[in-house]
């Protein structure tokens, strides 16, 4: 949830809390106080006139009454005590089960995979491959949806088609876990449409399989390097609410496909997977002449009073990790490629515009965005990017939830609705 920018003036300095005093009122880590707002419990304000957030007092305090202040509360499903062991965000860094995601970038995402969801060591692990007759299913499903159908709307159907033909789905140990998940990984890259002009894969990787569904761009072994680190880059980012959703269908016991399909429905939603598409559209606005360069992407959202789509991040406060360590990859590559090296002076030139203020670094939606710009990608390919490769971390996620207790998130509502007449 991104916090929305104060109208300087409009409030008193006594009526706001820092994040530091935020954090001490309710005897929590600043990171729980990100989390708070990332899951709707707080609402952080912004002012052009200093860095970093703030909170309405009142809304603090109404919250320490909630969680008891400094008190523990007691575990009745709330996300805050959701123990995790796959993903860690700290000092700007993230990090896959210790391991810091620069380094993973280097890997195949399939051996990434195995890592985020059994923790085994990252040696080389075989393609993953779809059975033959739910895929035939799958390509039969996918015929009957219209042309202008999104590739996430095709994930969807391709996850959801892939269940029913899987007789098995209800076995939910951690061998038969790991099996749907790469058939359903190697479903998703075999079964979407080919752009057109689009030559077959070059090789069996994931990566490699998934190029000709979002470019007819020629795959050389640099452009599918750059495609895997996106993949590995997005997949897994702590508890998202796509995340979250997936954990929950988890400790209702849903099955693996199940458990995908609840992640995508939340991940469709304009805060979350689809923010991707609007980064996209910025970035056009930013590259061409007709959309007025980058001061005039800016100066129209600006102007419409809307956020700057693709800068900032919520939780990280100078660099988002995973945009430096794409943008630095596609620099590498805008040395001898004068299309990537005009999305790259785009993006640099959006950070240093003034009108940005405290928004100054990209993010990863920025920098799939990007890629997809580079690459002449279909408009909707970073969030299918995003997609096939968030699926990891949700099955990494369920599978830690499958050996917690079931229905663990059962929160009780405060009513605020019309009471009965008292007896």
């Amino acid at each position: 949830m991104a916090g929305r920018r104060a109208v300087p003036g409009d409030e008193s300095d006594r009526d706001y809390l820092t994040t530091a005093q935020v954090a001490q009122r309710l005897g929590v880590k600043p990171e729980t106080v990100y989390a708070y707002v990332s899951r709707g419990l707080l609402t952080s304000v912004r002012e052009s006139r200093q860095r970093g957030s703030r909170f309405a007092a009142a809304d603090v305090e109404e919250l320490a009454g909630r969680t008891g202040g400094r008190r523990a509360r007691p575990a009745n499903g709330s996300i805050e005590r959701i123990h995790t062991r796959v993903t860690l965000l700290a000092d700007d860094r993230l990090y896959y089960r210790g391991r810091d995601v620069a380094e993973l970038t280097g890997y195949r995402l399939e051996s990434v995979a195995h890592w985020l969801w059994r923790g085994v060591d990252l040696a080389e692990v075989p393609p993953f491959e779809a059975p033959a007759g739910p895929a035939d299913l799958v390509r039969r499903t996918m015929s009957l949806l219209p042309d202008t159908a999104r590739l996430t709307d095709r994930i969807r159907m391709i996850v959801a088609a892939a269940g029913t033909a899987d007789p098995l789905r209800f076995d939910l140990s951690e061998p038969a876990v790991v099996r749907a998940g790469e058939a359903l990984l190697a479903m998703i890259a075999d079964t979407l449409p080919p752009c057109p002009g689009a030559a077959p894969p070059t090789g069996p990787s994931l990566a490699a399989r998934l190029w000709p569904k979002l470019t007819a761009r020629a795959a050389t072994p640099e452009r599918i390097r750059l495609l895997n680190a996106a993949l590995v880059l997005k997949a897994d980012h702590d508890l998202a609410v796509s995340t979250l959703a997936a954990r929950v269908a988890a400790g209702a016991r849903a099955d693996v496909y199940a458990v995908v399909s609840a992640g995508l429905g939340v991940f469709d939603g304009r805060h979350h997977g689809a923010a991707i598409g609007l980064a996209y559209r910025f970035l056009r606005d930013a590259l061409g002449p007709a959309g007025g360069g980058p001061t005039g992407a800016v100066a129209d959202r600006l102007r419409a009073g809307e956020h700057l789509p693709g800068l900032g991040h919520l939780l990280y406060a100078e660099h988002d990790p995973r945009a430096d360590l794409l943008l630095g990859l596609l620099r590498e590559h805008a040395e001898h490629d004068e299309r990537v090296a005009r999305v790259i002076r785009a993006v640099d030139a959006l950070t240093r515009e003034p009108a940005a203020r405290a928004e100054v670094f990209p993010n990863a939606d920025l920098a799939l965005a990007a890629l997809a710009h580079a690459m002449r990608m279909r408009p909707d390919a970073g969030e299918a990017v995003f997609a096939m490769a968030r699926s990891i971390g949700w099955l990494a996620h369920a599978m830690e939830e499958y050996r917690q207790p079931g229905l663990r998130y059962r929160a009780i509502g405060v009513y605020t609705g019309t009471r009965p007449p008292s007896r």
